[in-house]
């Protein structure tokens, strides 16, 4: 039966080429606000009811919110059948599909673990501690970066063979491999790996998609971008979305050169600009037009809109970061109660994360709510990562890092020394330290009351993996019974200072294992694994989901990217801030230009840039001296005054009085 032809009529005419331009390299460049996700999902949509078999279409997000949005959107706009055949996904979803049917051909077993975070921290620490002499220290995020990078890069932290750093890499390379783990950067290194080397591999995933789609492309680094070579075959049915002027990742590895030079990879592709704004005015549009054209090299584009605003930007000089804080609080103030205005219309936006401190301050002072952008993760509270360590183990006996979590978490007799014991023949022997324990010669060396401590230990982690992850397995209730059995939450509670830690700590395990029988009802029972993959993809903080809090929105220019607010603050735009100190050192002035661009942008209605004269630092005052990003801002909208300027201005009689009622309603008269 033929599927019903997509209505492209709401579209204008740059998005309805890109909808409609299916066949060969396509580059769309979207500016800020142009309707982006629309565009990609309705051309996802379109390609669908024009014959196209859904599940040759691959669309790939950086991040699982991106993806989940759209894929909302497309269920939207498609059938069932055909939305739950589209593969859209993140990077990393991708090469963990590609892993898990043949990293095998690599070395490693099916079941291996993705360690977050929080597990090579745990790892690196402890190869640290282990390789350093008695002079030498190395500090684990610092070592993590390295690693990190060379492996992007494909070069070593260090020249030097005896360094330190260089030790350390390579054991924890090692040390991964023979936990059958892999970080974030080895899913895709080795999916490249398995695609480049393994042709027939590489076949079958070239006949499983043949269009392809990329969102934010101007974000994907060396790696990303040879497995998007690898997985586009002979037709070159790809099509990548993105904006050069939003790149902001080059620290996090990111190459703007990838959508720059495009055409090196893709020849002679379709490229499609998305200049109409439906986000800001044109004040804010000529002001942000007006700064980044002073990148060279970018990909021309000039943002326009039909509406036209009846706000100039404002920038203003503040004495001190005392006064900009305060004036900026005291304007939400007087403006949510002379227009009404939601405290969720309101972000001030920052360079660096501490800029935020005094803001909350204030905002507390006056009781205004407020959400800081980020924040614990739940699967990083401690008693979810001590359920979700017990379920790697049991899924991979082999994942030392969560074993040694767990091995006497709760007590059950296990010492520090056994588990140094252990450890050590695990090194000697080359195996795993569940291996180690569950030899009969490692448990005839302990003192007989280890012993069946340790034999308990290793019969309930095999009887778990025996029935939990055995075919149909209800592996949540099972899950359930494990955690009464070692009687998990009592010695949480046991373990608690005050009641209410009690009874959060207890209502988070209870919140994990309904998340967990949830999923097993969803996913169907056989699913334990993707249950572990799922939330070790979820390790981003920038995924935080902010739209469950409420108030004035503190963030910084980094984590705003994607979003928008009807009034914006833009602060501390002073040299050495914006554009960032070691930026101005490093020559990456280019960079903090797009995010003084992308902080302009996001601002709907209003913005409000300001710079202080003086701050204070490491407790003594300093001058500062403006952002030389002001100077390059065309003056055609802007108003520019002072904060003694704006302060001597007479306040209208309406808002004094609004002012004044919200003070005695804050302070509790009459």
């Amino acid at each position: 039966m033929p599927r019903k032809k997509f209505n492209l009529a709401g579209l204008n005419p740059a998005q309805r080429a890109a909808v409609e331009q299916v066949e060969g390299p396509v580059l769309i460049l979207a500016g800020a606000g142009t309707g982006k996700t629309r565009t990609v999902t309705t051309r996802i949509a379109h390609m669908v009811s024009s014959g196209i078999c859904p599940s040759r279409i691959l669309a790939l997000t950086f991040t699982n919110k991106a993806a989940n949005e759209m894929r909302e959107r497309v269920a939207g706009m498609v059938s069932k059948e055909d939305a739950k055949k589209i593969t859209l996904c993140t990077f990393h979803s991708l090469c963990v599909r590609i892993l898990r049917k043949s990293i095998d051909r690599l070395g490693y077993k099916r079941n291996f673990t993705i360690y977050t975070a929080s597990d090579q921290v745990g790892l690196v620490r402890k190869l640290i501690a282990r390789k350093s002499g008695k002079d030498e220290n190395l500090d684990h995020g610092l070592a993590l970066a390295l690693i990190g990078r060379s492996k992007n890069r494909g070069i070593p932290v260090s020249e030097g063979a005896d360094s330190l750093v260089a030790d350390v890499e390579r054991a924890y390379n090692q040390e991964l491999k023979l936990l059958n783990a892999v970080d974030f950067d080895d899913l895709l290194i080795l999916a490249v790996k398995l695609l480049n080397e393994h042709e027939d591999i590489r076949k079958q995933w070239l006949e499983s998609f043949r269009y392809i789609m990329i969102d934010e492309f101007q974000d994907t680094n060396g790696i990303q971008m040879e497995l998007v070579c690898s997985l586009s075959g002979t037709e070159k049915n790809i099509c990548v979305v993105g904006d050069d002027d939003q790149s902001i990742y080059g620290w996090r590895g990111a190459e703007i050169s990838n959508i720059l030079d495009f055409e090196r990879f893709f020849p002679d592709p379709k490229v499609i600009k998305l200049e109409q704004n439906y986000r800001s005015t044109t004040p804010i549009l000529h002001t942000a037009n007006s700064i980044i054209r002073h990148n060279v090299g970018r990909r021309e584009k000039v943002l326009w809109t039909d509406e036209k605003g009846s706000h100039n930007v404002r920038v203003i000089a503040m004495p001190e970061e005392e006064e900009e804080v305060q004036f900026v609080v005291d304007e939400i103030l007087a403006v949510n109660a002379t227009e009404k205005r939601s405290y969720d219309d309101f972000a001030v936006l920052f360079r660096t994360n501490n800029q935020s401190r005094r803001f909350e301050l204030k905002l507390r002072e006056h009781k205004i709510p407020y959400r800081v952008i980020g924040g614990q993760s739940f699967y990083d509270r401690r008693e979810v990562k001590d359920l979700l360590a017990y379920l790697q183990v049991i899924a991979n006996p082999d994942d030392d890092i969560n074993l040694l979590r767990i091995v006497n978490n709760p007590p059950r007799g296990i010492g520090a020394a056994t588990v140094s014991l252990a450890n050590e023949k695990s090194r000697e022997m080359g195996i795993s330290i569940f291996d180690v324990m569950g030899s009969s010669d490692f448990q005839q060396m302990l003192p007989a009351k280890s012993r069946a401590s340790v034999a308990r230990f290793v019969a309930l982690i095999k009887g778990c993996g025996g029935s939990m992850c055995a075919e149909r397995a209800r592996y949540g209730m099972l899950f359930e019974e494990v955690i009464d059995e070692i009687d998990f939450t009592g010695y949480l509670r046991r373990t608690c200072k005050t009641d209410r830690e009690k009874e959060q700590r207890a209502e988070n395990v209870s919140e994990f294992i309904g998340l967990l029988r949830d999923y097993e009802r969803r996913q169907g029972r056989n699913s334990l694994q993707k249950f572990l993959d799922d939330i070790a993809l979820q390790q981003d903080r920038e995924e935080d989901d902010i739209e469950k809090q409420n108030g004035v929105s503190l963030i910084t220019l980094h984590a705003a990217k994607g979003l928008e607010f009807p009034i914006v603050y833009l602060v501390g735009m002073e040299e050495g801030i914006l554009p960032h100190k070691r930026s101005i050192d490093e020559g990456t002035r280019d960079e903090e230009r797009r995010l003084f661009y992308v902080g302009i942008t996001r601002a709907m209605q209003r913005l409000t840039i300001s710079f202080c004269r003086n701050r204070v630092r490491y407790g003594e005052p300093v001058s500062c001296m403006p952002s030389t990003f002001l100077d390059e801002l065309d003056p055609a909208y802007l108003d520019v005054s002072s904060y003694e300027e704006l302060a001597a201005q007479p306040m209208e009689r309406e808002q004094a009085m609004d002012y004044f009622e919200r003070m005695k309603s804050m302070l509790g008269e009459d």
